[in-house]
């Protein structure tokens, strides 16, 4: 990788190519993640999108072929809402390494009732950050068979007002749909971060680096027909929004950054540069109450208890 001294500056409509590279997106079927697997296709890559619902997935390659002709792109079918189901990912996808992979499925409920996943964990808590480390620990033998590998996480700005309860990080005592969501996505950060220190302290080639999107909203979003549809009415609607956030596209910026720049170092921040909210990736300074390493390690010895599974174990 060439220094941060001798390349360009990041622009997000000409990317550097990435020949040869393979990069694995979760949810890569909708959204955010959608949007991730476009722009990475344009640069050469093979992507591939780990989503639960073939149809949707197919849907997402034949858009992705659409508006990037030569696109390598596939899928794989992933469920991060169970556990056992993610063992077969690593063989499924059929390579000898994996140059990264892009943790961004999510859900997100908006009212009760609480729900839960096959393995009676909380849904959003279960699906956005259990799925997720369960996943990393099976797709650390090929991360560490690519050159310098990276883990990019996705996380939220609604993670920023939220702190973790350790005690009930399954939302039985209090649910609040939209904190707990808050709170899933405060625990994905906390497991990027404290997984970049495990790899470096292991001695890894492998770069663990957290995202956030800032502030998306499907109404500003360009129109992915039949992944996304946006109507002349709600892109009017939507106008005014424009001035602090931005479309699902933009949102993408911050995870593609991640992946492809080599300025880019595990350990960081990155988002929008406008407020956290909108416009181009730049790293920000990681939150106070994400330099909690005594919070992130008892998270990670209570993830391992929930999974069964340790994304550390693998690094040695």
């Amino acid at each position: 990788m060439s220094s941060p001294s001798s390349t360009p500056p990041w622009n997000v409509r000409r990317l550097p190519r990435a020949d040869g590279s393979v990069f694995l997106v979760t949810g890569g079927n909708a959204g955010i993640g959608y949007f991730v697997a476009e722009q990475l296709s344009a640069t050469g890559a093979t992507v591939v999108l780990g989503s639960r619902n073939p149809a949707k997935a197919e849907d997402a390659t034949a858009s992705i072929r659409a508006h990037v002709p030569g696109a390598r792109v596939r899928a794989v079918r992933m469920d991060l809402a169970d556990l056992s189901s993610l063992r077969t990912v690593a063989d499924s996808l059929g390579v000898d390494r994996l140059d990264a992979v892009v943790h961004n499925a999510g859900v997100a409920l908006d009212d009760p009732p609480r729900q839960e996943t096959e393995d009676g964990h909380e849904i959003m808590f279960g699906t956005n950050h259990l799925g997720h480390f369960a996943l990393t620990h099976w797709l650390t033998p090929l991360l560490s068979a690519a050159p310098a590998a990276r883990v990019i996480t996705t996380g939220s700005f609604a993670a920023k007002s939220e702190r973790l309860d350790l005690e009930d990080l399954q939302s039985r005592k209090d649910y609040r749909p939209k904190r707990t969501y808050g709170r899933s996505k405060l625990a994905q950060m906390h497991f990027g971060l404290e997984l970049d220190r495990r790899l470096r302290a292991a001695g890894s080639t492998v770069a663990s680096v957290v995202v956030h999107p800032g502030g998306a909203l499907d109404s500003l979003t360009p129109s992915r027909p039949p992944v996304h549809d946006r109507t002349a009415a709600a892109r009017l609607s939507a106008a005014p929004a424009a001035l602090l956030v931005q479309g699902k596209h933009a949102g993408a910026w911050p995870a593609v950054r991640a992946v492809l720049d080599p300025a880019v170092r595990g350990g960081q921040l990155w988002g929008p540069r406008a407020f956290g909210l909108r416009g181009e990736p730049h790293r920000e300074p990681v939150w106070t109450h994400l330099t909690d390493t005594a919070v992130a390690a008892r998270l990670w010895d209570a993830s391992r208890e929930l999974t069964g599974v340790d994304p550390g174990a693998l690094l040695g």
